[in-house]
This record gives C-alpha cells, structure tokens and sequence, in this order.
C-alpha cells in the first residue's frame, strides 16, 4: 500500500489466471458456431453465461435470449446456458419439440450427478448456493425432495434434516471458496457426521481467479474486476480483493463505468475479470488506466490453465457431418499483453 512518503510510481498488476474459463469458452463458442452452421434465430435459455457484452454481441448476430422454454417457437433450436437445467426445463423442450444443444459446463453437470447420486441413496443434499441462481436452479431440480439449498453461513442454523447421520453438502461451483468453506465447517458443528462429496464442487477457474486475487490485494490501492453484476464469480472476486486487504475494490461491466476519481493518489491498482469476460474488456479497462498514467503493467500469475471442453455432442455431431471441425484455440498461453511478471 502507499505512504504519503512513498513516491507515486503508477503501475498496474494484472491477475492471471482471468476471463474466460473452459466452461464459458465452450457455451459461447457453442452459439457462434450454431449461428453460423444453422443460421439465425437461435434461441438461448436465459443468458448463456453472465456477461452483458457477451449477450449483446451474441444478439447482434442473431441470438435471441428467451426466459423459458415456452417463448421458443414448437421445433426451433434452442440452447441451453452454461449453468444447466432441471429435468424438468429439458422435459418442457421436449414437450415442445425443441432441438436443443447442451451447453451446460461439464463442472456443472458433475455436480448435478452428485445430487442424482445421493439422492438415490435417500441422504439429505445441502446445496451451498444463492437462492435464485440458475446454476443451484438447475442441481435442485434433479432432486427437489432431497436438496435444500444453504446460501450463506449465517443460513445454518435455519437447516433441518431428517437424519443427522445421513447428510451430505455440495456447492454452485462459482462461489467465494472461503465463506463456503466456513459454511461447511458450520454446517458439521451441527452435524458432525456429514459427508463431502467426492471432488471439490466449486470450479478451478473459480478458485485460480480468487487465489490471484489474493497474492497482490495486499499490494493495490484499488483492485477493479472486470465482470457482469449478476456474474457470482466476479461478484465474488471484489469481496475477496476487500478482504485480503485491499485499499478499494469496484467492480465494472466495462471500462466506460471507471470513475477516475478511485485513482486519485493511488499507486498499485490490480486489475482481474470474471469467468465469463472476454479479454477485450480488459484490454479498453488497461487503456484508460495507462491514460492517467498506470501503464506499467506487470502480470501475477499463479497457475497456468490449459483445459478446453469440446463442443456440445449435438453440435458437434452435425458439424461433423457437415466437414466442419471445431478449430478453437486455447486461450491460456496466448499472451494477449505485452506485460512483465510481478
């Protein structure tokens, strides 16, 4: 952090890993290549990753963002989001002879198969979440009767189970990993005998953007993310920027929302994006900083990411057909900024 002695020498540290994770990457690479292989309209659930420019540019290309299954026409196409659905969402598709391309995150759909799992062995699922998500919308449907959903430490002691030998807890995989993980901890002072599931729930991408967070917050006057407000991860990265000590945190959409009064007599300002951001947003937000003289940009990197998920099987299989291949490359390891290492 500055002094009044220290002299200002600006500088930015920029997280790495940030923006797009495997998941996002393979749902909005899943509509691009829908429009261009079908041809719009397609039709999305919801938005098909929490970004506000990711579904606006997606909509200028002919996507069109529906709420629910009924507002698709009887046998269009319609995609489902990053953050899955309930069996009863694919049920209504079904009823309604959509043709439907499965975009959920395969980290997502892992979770939905614990709570199959667990519900078929009749144990109590507590499902750490926030109410309303799509995601924790999406896992509770696969077993209503048997998953309750946990949405902060302060929710525990409102639980009730039939059996407190027989509980088990998972998560949205976007969460802050530690307020879920004191969730968990209050969660067995009341039921010492509760069972974890079989591999962390919450996401790599989720949990490598929170860890980059925390080695330079300390070192920043004013930490910006980048990312939608309805995006839990980004949301998320603010508060941990604020609770590794920090001096500021605010989060944007875009680079016209910065306010270049937060930059008043700071030195360090850490800039990092959300899970669903796409780094050209990073890229306008480090252009205005190095307009008022933070363009000394120095990378913290503490992991290095180089999963990618292959395209939905139902989209994959007709371009297939078509001689069509999916040529993505891997977004990690293309540096998009000429920066230095911290």
């Amino acid at each position: 952090m500055t002094t009044t002695s220290d002299p200002v020498r600006k500088k930015v540290l920029l997280a790495s890993p940030r923006g797009y994770c495997a998941g996002v990457d393979r749902a909005v690479v899943a509509v691009e290549k829908a429009l261009e292989h079908y041809g719009a309209p397609v039709y999305v659930r919801k938005q098909i990753v929490h970004n506000t420019h990711v579904v606006a540019t997606l909509s200028a290309r002919g996507a069109v963002f529906v709420d629910e299954v009924d507002d698709v026409p009887p046998g269009g196409r319609l995609v489902f989001s990053a953050h899955g659905v309930s069996p009863a969402v694919r049920e209504a598709a079904q009823v309604r002879s959509l043709q439907t391309i499965d975009a959920t995150c395969p980290l997502v759909t892992k979770v939905h198969k614990e709570a199959l799992r667990f519900a078929a062995d009749d144990l109590d699922i507590l499902l750490i979440g926030h109410v309303g998500h799509e995601e924790v919308e999406g896992t509770q449907g696969e077993a209503p009767a048997h998953v309750q959903v946990v949405d902060s430490p302060a929710a525990v002691d409102q639980v009730e189970v039939r059996d407190p030998d027989r509980v088990v807890w998972i998560s949205q995989t976007t969460l802050s990993v530690d307020e879920t993980m004191e969730t968990v901890r209050r969660l067995r002072e009341r039921f010492p005998n509760l069972q974890d599931p079989p591999s962390d729930d919450i996401c790599y991408a989720t949990q490598n953007r929170q860890v980059a967070v925390k080695k330079m917050a300390a070192e920043c006057d004013v930490v910006v993310v980048v990312g939608s407000a309805n995006s839990s991860n980004s949301v998320r990265l603010v508060e941990v920027a604020r609770e590794q000590g920090a001096g500021a945190a605010y989060r944007v959409d875009a680079a016209n929302e910065l306010d270049l009064a937060w930059f008043a007599g700071a030195a360090t300002v850490g800039v990092t994006s959300g899970a669903s951001v796409p780094e050209i947003l990073v890229r306008d937000v480090l252009a205005v900083l190095a307009g008022v003289g933070f363009d000394d940009v120095q990378e913290v990197r503490t992991a290095t990411e180089d999963l990618m998920f292959s395209l939905p099987r139902e989209l994959r299989a007709d371009l297939r057909e078509a001689g069509a291949e999916d040529r993505r490359p891997r977004r990690e390891g293309r540096r998009p900024l000429d920066v230095q290492p911290a």
